[in-house]
């Protein structure tokens, strides 16, 4: 009798389990990872150092692993800086290259961009229609221009976004002769980006974003 107890409580937990994983994958179709511009440019000893940039990789880094282990498309997305005057980003350099915290894998899409919009002169809005895609986890860098340019571009396109915003950094601006600080400009800008009832963007943070 004990026993046959053990064996329809384990078929039931394994029932229940069977009906969580199918859920999560249902609310989970058609979305697609979007991880911009996690180069090591962005990371200590790089050209363009930002605050905190490890932690997000970090973070991201974790979102990637979720989308990895549940077989859901993630883009990287790559910028190299064709603009003269520009300083980092350049062709053929070290910090052009992807961070190794989020290396793209040989099935993963990798799409090069030379502007702050990743839509911009590619081809991210035909592979996304084609793969059906219409709701976006986006993380990576930097926040305020490349991120922000990006999810407002992709609303406009019809996307439903979401940002992971402990999975993106920036740095300190100056605006009129006085430093607006990293922080500062990152709770700003997610805060812009998620007004009027999140309509550019639902912002979370990644343990957020994890335990659903």
């Amino acid at each position: 009798m004990e026993n046959r107890f053990k064996i329809i409580l384990t078929l039931g937990l394994i029932f229940i389990s069977m009906i969580t994983i199918n859920a999560q994958k249902q609310k989970m179709e058609n979305t697609a990872l979007l991880i911009i511009d996690v180069q090591n440019d962005y990371f200590p000893g790089g050209k363009m150092i930002l605050e905190n940039a490890e932690q997000a990789g970090e973070n991201t880094k974790r979102i990637l692993e979720y989308f990895r282990k549940n077989n859901l498309p993630v883009i990287h997305i790559k910028h190299i800086s064709t603009n003269e005057g520009a300083t980092f980003f350049l062709p053929d350099t070290a910090g052009a290259k992807i961070n190794q915290l989020v290396l793209p894998e040989e099935d993963e899409k990798v799409i090069t961009k030379h502007f702050p919009n990743s839509f911009r002169e590619t081809d991210l809005l035909n592979y996304l229609q084609s793969n059906k895609v219409k709701n976006l986890v986006i993380t990576g860098m930097m926040t305020d221009v490349c991120v922000e340019a990006t999810t407002r571009a992709a609303f406009d396109f019809g996307f439903n976004n979401t940002i992971i915003g402990d999975a993106t950094a920036t740095r300190n601006r100056e605006l009129n002769g006085e430093v607006v600080k990293a922080a500062e400009v990152q709770r700003s800008f997610l805060a812009g980006i998620s007004a009027l009832g999140n309509l550019y963007a639902h912002v979370i943070n990644t343990k957020e974003f994890l335990s659903k």
